[in-house]
C-alpha cells in the first residue's frame, strides 16, 4: 500500500481554501515519506488556471510525489444539491486531472437520477484513460453497504469505483470491517482515513437518511473510541489490497498540518504494510 496525504489536513473549515501554501502541504508530504498528495478544489480545481494546476503538479513531483485523486469542484466535498453536477458535464473535472496527471476523480450522487449520469460520465471518463470514485459518505446514495453495492452495479462501469471510509460507515452504524472490505473489494480503488468518536453531546454532527442526525466528535487516528483501525488494515490486508490509503482527516481542530502529516504517518505504518519511501 501507499500513503497520500490529502490538503484536507489543512483545509480551512469552509472546504474552500486551505490555511498553509500548496508548497508546505507537498513538503510535509515529502519529509515525512508519503509516496502521493490527494487534490482537493481548496488548493486548485476547475476554477484554476491550467497553467497553475500543471505547475502544482510540477512541484509534487520534484518532491517525488503522484497525485492519487482530485476532488475538483467545491460542491463535491461540500456534499450539498450541487455535488452531482459535475456528472451533468464531466469535461473540466477530467480537465483538472489531466492536468495533475492524475486518473482518479471523486464524484457525488444523490438520487437515483444520478445514476444514468454516472454511467455517462464514466464514459467520457474513459475516453480519456480517467476513473471517477464515489466516497462511503453520509446523505448520499453510499451510506450504506448493501445499497451502495447496488448502485455500482447499476453504474457497471468497469473505471467507476468506490472510495472505502470506514468513519462514515460508522456513523450510519454499518460494519467497515473485514466482511464489507471483502463485499466491496471488486470496486474499490482508494481508502480514506478519518476518525471520529460516537458522543450525543458532540460538537460535530453530521445528517444520516439512515440514522437521523449523528453527533460525534473528531479525534487523531491513533486515539482509542473510533475507528478500529487494526480491523481495518487486518481487512485491506485480507483483500490483498495494494492501492492508496489516504489521510483524510480534518485536523484544523486538533493540530497543525506538520503534526497531522507526521504523526498519522507514523501511525499508519505502525499499523498498516506500507511500502517503503527514500526520503532526501
Amino acid at each position: 500500500m501507499k500513503l497520500s496525504l490529502s490538503v484536507r489536513v489543512a483545509e480551512a473549515a469552509c472546504k474552500t481554501r486551505l490555511n498553509v501554501p500548496f508548497a508546505d502541504l507537498v513538503e510535509l508530504a515529502r519529509v515525512h515519506g508519503y509516496h502521493a498528495i490527494c487534490l482537493r478544489a481548496s488548493a486548485g480545481g476547475v476554477q484554476t488556471d491550467r497553467g497553475r494546476l500543471e505547475a502544482m503538479r510540477d512541484e509534487a513531483r520534484q518532491a517525488g510525489l503522484f497525485v492519487s485523486m482530485v476532488t475538483a469542484d467545491f460542491d463535491v466535498p461540500l456534499n450539498n444539491e450541487r455535488g452531482p453536477d459535475s456528472l451533468r458535464e464531466i469535461g473540466p473535472s477530467l480537465d483538472v486531472a489531466e492536468a495533475f496527471g492524475c486518473d482518479l476523480i471523486r464524484v457525488c450522487l444523490k438520487t437515483s437520477g444520478d445514476i444514468a449520469r454516472a454511467r455517462e460520465a464514466a464514459d467520457r471518463a474513459a475516453d480519456r484513460g480517467i476513473r471517477l470514485a464515489h466516497q462511503c459518505h453520509t446523505t448520499s446514495l453510499f451510506e450504506q453497504v448493501e445499497p451502495m453495492i447496488d448502485v455500482l452495479e447499476a453504474i457497471d462501469r468497469p473505471n467507476f469505483g468506490l472510495i472505502y471510509e470506514p468513519a462514515n460507515l460508522m456513523l450510519c452504524g454499518e460494519d467497515y470491517g473485514p466482511a464489507t472490505l471483502e463485499a466491496i473489494a471488486p470496486w474499490l480503488v482508494n481508502v480514506y482515513v478519518q476518525n471520529h468518536v460516537l458522543d450525543e453531546h458532540g460538537p460535530v454532527s453530521l445528517e444520516t437518511w439512515c440514522l437521523g442526525e449523528r453527533h460525534f466528535r473528531h479525534i487523531p487516528l491513533w486515539e482509542d473510541g473510533g475507528v478500529e483501525f487494526e480491523t481495518v488494515f487486518d481487512g485491506l490486508q485480507r483483500i490483498g489490497y495494494d492501492g492508496c490509503v489516504t489521510v483524510h482527516q480534518a485536523y484544523a481542530e486538533l493540530m497543525g498540518p506538520e503534526d497531522a502529516a507526521s504523526e498519522s504517518a507514523g501511525y499508519l505504518r505502525s499499523v498498516g504494510g506500507f511500502d517503503s519511501v527514500s526520503v532526501s
